[in-house]
């Protein structure tokens, strides 16, 4: 009879407690998903996919120049290109058009509103900048201390630290999302930044050919850097 009368209690008891253990355990097994996923998933290892999978890019882009005080200076928009190794084109529509070209040897900068052409060589243009590694191919590290500061504002972030301290930029903010760079700030060392924003990203596309060849205006000065 006492033991009819308390199975109840007792049963009741041992059942409250078996499902705390399982919703702790069902926590921890959560935890441990999430934090695995989450490590699979950090700048570093998203910039590494990112860059493993790349041919060639083409993006919208927003580019944003700051102070040192963060205030905007400047602002503009485009259409951003590159195919590996070592072409790139930045064509500028808003607020000027302009354009810009990576030709393999030399950057061809074209100003339609001065009439004017400047050539610089492709090497001295962008030492301590991203496109070390981003058209030429090069290890990452060659050039840049690379260090994982995390996750900010929906994205994985990676600083690089230029190697070369002659190099233009001081610092470069990388961030990523779904294995992809949806964003870019360089700051020089006079504490500007330069920011660039990507969108309606398309990778790995083709390109006509041509597409990376510069051809000078003929009525167009040329200033050779």
């Amino acid at each position: 009879m006492a033991i009819g009368k308390y199975w109840p209690h007792h049963h009741q008891r041992y059942k409250v407690i078996f499902q705390k253990a399982l919703m702790k355990l069902g926590v921890f097994f959560l935890l441990a998903f999430a934090m695995s996923t989450a490590s699979a998933n950090t700048g570093l290892q998203q910039m590494d996919r990112f860059l493993n999978d790349l041919q060639s890019l083409q993006a919208s882009f927003e580019q944003s120049v700051l102070d040192p005080q963060q205030r905007q200076a400047a602002r503009s928009q485009g259409l951003f290109s590159m195919r590996r190794p070592n072409l790139f084109r930045w064509d500028y529509s808003e607020p000027d058009k302009q354009q810009i070209i990576a030709d393999g040897r030399q950057i061809w900068l074209l100003d339609p509103e001065l009439e004017q052409v400047s050539v610089q060589t492709q090497d001295t243009a962008l030492k301590g900048t991203p496109a070390q590694f981003l058209i030429g191919g090069d290890p990452v590290e060659k050039h840049f201390e690379v260090i994982d500061i995390g996750d900010s504002q929906g994205f994985a972030w990676v600083e690089l630290i230029p190697r070369d301290k002659e190099s233009q930029f001081v610092r470069v903010l990388l961030a990523f999302s779904e294995n992809l760079l949806q964003r870019m700030e360089m700051t020089d060392a006079f504490g500007q930044v330069t920011r660039f924003q990507f969108y309606d990203i398309k990778q790995n596309p083709s390109f006509k050919s041509g597409f990376f060849v510069f051809t000078r205006p003929d009525s167009f000065d040329l200033y050779q850097q």
